[in-house]
């Protein structure tokens, strides 16, 4: 019998993080996201739908439902042609959510000779490749949460996709029982704070991140806005969800002190600390797998400005 329980108990213990996402297959999403053929994810270009094509392909991996319609691609049109966000559900033991979302556009190239494509490995290859792992992470687990996993285009051009699929009729019963929605925009590096530590934009606003981090796993932290000046949680996708009275921050590891690569040619796979960010996504799956919807109702108060 205790031979048995032995052999049970490792068998436990082996399933209970066999849904961790590897390093090899988060090294793998982000290199073809920021590849030099994506040339940039500019939105309206052809590598642009390519991308959210790929995007596709891993939700369907995943095995998630379609968000409307009979794809995950939903169309809102750009400059007089039809451009598309992704999105994805995994049905839950409730009928409340948790969404997930990052955008998948960049800034493109800029045609000179050499290296002249813009790839946004960090911006925001890095948190379309968390989305992505987070859906992989609860592929064979049934959460508490159902979950909704977005990535959005256009918003380089103000946040033209989110603001499109925000207003798409389908998805209005989902978006009235969001509990909170995690944006992820630039998890390429380590933060100051170190390792498997990321930041809220905005954090004074809600109490989002002191229930996070009491529910953290794996030495997750998530930590205030450093840089409260620059007012970064109306600057980003998740503020047109905090609009529609949502729950919504951005959550970021790149310290804009010393970050040298923003829009420019040198972000790409070299600036991605594929260590850290593996270890921030299976992190967050375990801590956002402890979230129960009787218990987790995270609130905003009257700091917010939401007009």
């Amino acid at each position: 019998m205790n031979k048995l329980l032995l052999v049970l108990s490792v068998l436990f213990s082996v399933s209970a993080y066999a849904q961790n996402i590897s390093q090899e297959k988060v090294v793998t999403i982000l290199t073809d996201l920021a590849s030099d053929e994506m040339k940039g994810r500019e939105i309206g270009t052809p590598e642009n739908d390519s991308a959210a094509t790929y995007i596709a392909k891993r939700f369907a991996e995943s095995d998630l439902a379609f968000c409307t319609g009979s794809s995950y691609l939903v169309p809102f049109e750009y400059k007089g042609r039809t451009v598309y966000n992704v999105c994805g559900l995994k049905k839950g033991k409730s009928d409340k959510n948790l969404a997930f979302s990052a955008h998948f556009d960049h800034i493109g190239s800029n045609g000179n000779s050499g290296d002249n494509v813009f790839n946004g490995a960090d911006d925001n290859a890095s948190g379309v490749t968390a989305v992505i792992g987070i859906a992989d992470y609860f592929k064979n687990i049934k959460p508490d949460f159902s979950m909704m996993f977005m990535a959005f285009n256009g918003e380089e051009k103000g946040m033209k996709g989110s603001k499109a699929i925000a207003e798409v009729t389908d998805l209005q019963p989902l978006f009235s029982k969001t509990a909170a929605l995690f944006n992820f925009e630039m998890l390429a590096t380590v933060s100051q704070f170190g390792n498997n530590a990321l930041y809220m934009t905005g954090d004074g606003f809600s109490d989002l991140d002191e229930l996070i981090n009491a529910n953290s796993k794996d030495g997750l932290k998530i930590n205030a806005d450093p840089y409260t000046g620059q007012d970064l949680f109306y600057r980003s996708d998740n503020v047109v969800f905090a609009r529609k009275n949502i729950v919504a921050h951005s959550f970021s590891t790149v310290d804009m002190r010393v970050a040298t690569h923003y829009h420019q040619l040198n972000d790409d796979i070299g600036v991605v600390n594929f260590d850290n960010l593996t270890l921030l996504i299976n992190s967050l799956g375990k801590t956002i797998q402890q979230l129960k919807p009787g218990k987790f109702a995270p609130r905003y108060n009257e700091k917010v400005n939401l007009k």
